[in-house]
């Protein structure tokens, strides 16, 4: 193999291993950026050997063996360190002589990985806080491709980043995957920090760009992975059926100026079948596994009403209402309520949307969201109260914060004029 081929063999690699070495590695020195350091020098040492040596046919536990004993010589030149990494030194000295070394360090992959990602996402730090370690530690962006993804700039996230470690270090967490109820009321956390990062990809809260599908992928390639190491929990499989079939949308949600295209509108075509296949399968699984009432899989169910409708018009719109009914059960919220009243808006008609809509207009939640007046200015464009309707679409374009998402809003506005002078 040429040194170039070589080379990018061993960053392929390196990027599918990373995670898993962290992970390994974290729960070993338990301090995240030491353990990230380990993984890049193992990545060094590889660059150097490898191209002459060939590519082992273990590569990621090769890299985890070459991690491991960078470590036990770092602790071995310090012999000021805590007790604690003495007895990590010993440990690891006596695998390193062990013929079975390599198998050894591969063993339960899938329970460090777990830990690093529980860790990641831990309630002590904040959403965005844990969204950007997340994708740092786990995902592998860069500082600058996270500050560019969530609209920030490089320091803050740096310093974000920092802090959440330090956070994580304070806290002695111990990087393992947590046992009972702590596991499920962890869990919970983890599928909140995958899919804030889908959402931002799917629908940008700010910027010039209504979508950014390398965080709808990064959220899905997490969501496959928790689906893989966690393939008895509903949720999991709930939230991973809910990005894949939403992600099929992603190349019919904006026309070729880059503005967004209404679901009603899209050309279905475009629609990404494999991600609809597997979001269906995913879905078909939670509901299997009995969660077939979690707030995840309801979620998924709702989309997987508009990936079976051939048309718009063979959208099934009083199931999707009576799904948003079960949801406001298990996961109320006022964001799902105004969801419902569009829901009930397109099955039974405008003047059901408005009713509803009129219940939620004083929460506190939606006070200067832009959804609340754009989906109320919906509802009175079909019912010809066009007027009302064009007052509500400029105060939601005034209220976002998505550029292409205000030049859709502003061009139904004008499009109630455009109503009034055909009617009149």
């Amino acid at each position: 193999m040429a040194g170039g081929e070589t080379q990018q063999t061993i960053e392929a690699v390196f990027r599918i291993e990373r995670a898993r070495l962290i992970a390994g590695l974290a729960r070993m020195v338990r301090d995240m950026d030491r353990a990230e350091e380990l993984a890049q020098d193992a990545l060094v040492i590889a660059l150097s050997e490898w191209p002459g040596t060939g590519v082992p046919a273990n590569p990621g536990a090769w890299l985890m063996t070459a991690a491991k004993r960078r470590a036990i010589d770092a602790i071995r030149r310090d012999k000021m360190r805590a007790r604690k990494h003495e007895e990590i030194a010993r440990e690891l000295d006596g695998e390193a002589d062990d013929a079975g070394v390599i198998a050894a360090m591969d063993d339960d992959p899938g329970d460090e990985l777990l830990g690093l990602i529980f860790t990641a996402c831990h309630p002590i730090l904040s959403a965005d806080a844990r969204a950007a370690l997340t994708l740092r530690v786990i995902g592998g962006l860069t500082t600058d491709e996270i500050a560019r993804a969530f609209l920030s700039n490089e320091t803050a996230i740096a310093q974000r980043i920092v802090r959440a470690k330090k956070t994580i270090g304070k806290a002695g967490l111990a990087f393992e995957v947590p046992r009972g109820a702590e596991r499920a009321a962890r869990l919970s956390s983890v599928l909140e920090v995958v899919y804030l990062i889908f959402n931002e990809g799917y629908a940008a809260t700010a910027g010039e760009d209504l979508v950014r599908p390398g965080l709808c992928r990064e959220a899905q390639r997490l969501g496959r992975m928790l689906a893989v190491l966690m393939p008895e929990d509903p949720e999991v499989s709930g939230l991973l059926a809910l990005m894949e079939i939403q992600a099929s949308r992603l190349p019919a949600r904006t026309g070729p100026d880059g503005a967004l295209v209404p679901l009603t509108e899209q050309n279905r075509a475009r629609w990404d079948p494999l991600l609809i296949r597997r979001g269906l399968d995913a879905l078909a699984r939670a509901e299997t596994l009995g969660g077939a009432d979690g707030p995840y899989a309801l979620q998924a169910a709702l989309a997987a009403c508009h990936a079976r409708a051939r048309t718009a018009a063979d959208t099934d719109w009083p199931r999707i209402a009576a799904l948003y009914d079960r949801l406001r059960m298990v996961m109320p919220s006022p964001v799902v309520d105004l969801n419902r009243a569009v829901a009930h808006s397109m099955a039974f008609g405008p003047e059901a949307g408005l009713r509803l809509v009129d219940e939620i207009a004083d929460a506190a939640a939606l006070r200067n969201y832009a959804p609340l007046p754009a989906a109320k200015g919906d509802f009175l464009f079909r019912a010809g109260r066009l007027a009302e309707a064009r007052s509500e679409f400029e105060a939601a374009a005034r209220l976002t914060r998505n550029t292409r998402e205000a030049d859709f809003l502003l061009a139904r506005a004008d499009a109630c004029d455009g109503a009034v002078a055909r009617v009149e």
